[in-house]
C-alpha cells in the first residue's frame, strides 16, 4: 500500500428493513469508488425485498413500500457491485453492518462472494480515535466538519458525505496501513453509546449496568470501554462500596 492519498477506495451504504442482517433486506445500495482527489465511478439503486418494510425502519430512511415496487431485485444487481468492491478497501460508517447484510443476501441467492474477508475501515471508529466530536454519528460529524448535506438520509447521499468525513479523519495518517495498524487496537469511548445511560461519561454510569453491559455482544470498542471502567473502579475500590449498604451514610 502507497500514499493513502493516492489510493482508491470504495465506500458503500446500504439501507434495510431492520437491524438483523440474517433476517432483514437491503432496501436500497450504494457504491462509490473514490480517491481523495476525485470520484471515479458510483452506483445506486432501490431494491425490492420482496417483503414488508416496517413503518419503523420507513421512518429512518423514508423508503415506502410503493417505492420499491418494480425495483430491482438484490440477486439482480449484487454480482455486478460486488464486482466494482473487490479488490479494493471497503470504508463505511458502522461497516460491518453493511458487509453482513450483503454477504447475507449473497449467501441465500448463492451467489459467491470474499466479501467479509475484504479490508474494511469503518468511520465510525476512527471517529472514536479522533475524539473531537461530541456525537460520532454521521451527520453530527458532518455538521463538526461543516461538510455540505447530501440530501435526505439514503444511501448515496451518506456515502458522499462518509467520503468526506473519511478524508477528514485520515489527515493525519500517511499510508493506509497506518490507518489498519491504529485500527487494531481497541479504542476507549469517552461516553456510553447506547441504552437508557447513552450520552453518559463511563465514570457516571452506574456499576450494576456496566457489569450487566460487558456480558452483551457488543462491538469490540464498547466492550473495552466497558471493562477499563470496570478496573478502574475495581483498583479505586469501587466494587466495594456498591456493595457495601452503609457506604452512603
Amino acid at each position: 500500500m502507497g500514499l493513502i492519498q493516492h489510493e482508491k477506495f470504495i465506500c458503500l451504504d446500504c439501507e434495510a428493513t431492520g437491524l438483523e442482517p440474517t433476517q432483514d433486506r437491503i432496501v436500497e445500495i450504494a457504491v462509490a469508488s473514490f480517491s481523495f482527489e476525485k470520484i471515479f465511478d458510483q452506483y445506486e439503486s432501490l431494491i425490492n425485498p420482496e417483503c414488508r418494510i416496517p413503518q419503523t425502519s420507513q421512518d429512518i430512511h423514508n423508503i415506502s413500500q410503493e417505492m420499491v415496487e418494480g425495483k430491482p431485485k438484490i440477486q439482480e444487481v449484487l454480482p455486478a457491485l460486488l464486482k466494482m468492491i473487490e479488490g479494493h478497501t471497503i470504508i463505511g460508517h458502522g461497516i460491518g453492518f453493511d458487509i453482513a447484510l450483503i454477504a447475507a443476501e449473497a449467501k441465500r441467492h448463492q451467489i459467491p462472494t470474499k466479501i467479509q474477508e475484504a479490508p474494511l475501515i469503518d468511520t465510525l471508529r476512527l471517529a472514536r480515535l479522533y475524539g473531537e466530536s461530541p456525537v460520532n454519528s454521521l451527520d453530527k460529524l458532518r455538521q463538526h466538519f461543516n461538510i455540505e448535506p447530501q440530501g435526505a438520509h439514503r444511501a448515496m447521499s451518506d456515502v458522499l458525505v462518509n467520503i468526506e468525513v473519511f478524508k477528514y479523519l485520515t489527515k493525519t495518517f500517511k499510508t493506509t496501513e497506518d490507518v489498519f495498524k491504529v485500527l487494531q487496537k481497541p479504542i476507549k469511548m469517552r461516553a456510553m453509546p447506547l441504552g437508557k445511560h447513552k450520552g453518559r461519561r463511563f465514570e457516571e454510569v452506574p456499576i450494576e449496568y456496566l457489569l450487566w453491559a460487558e456480558r452483551k455482544d457488543f462491538d469490540q470498542d464498547l466492550l473495552y470501554s466497558i471493562r477499563l471502567e470496570l478496573r478502574n473502579r475495581k483498583k479505586g475500590g469501587g466494587f466495594e462500596q456498591s456493595a457495601n449498604p452503609f457506604s452512603g451514610l
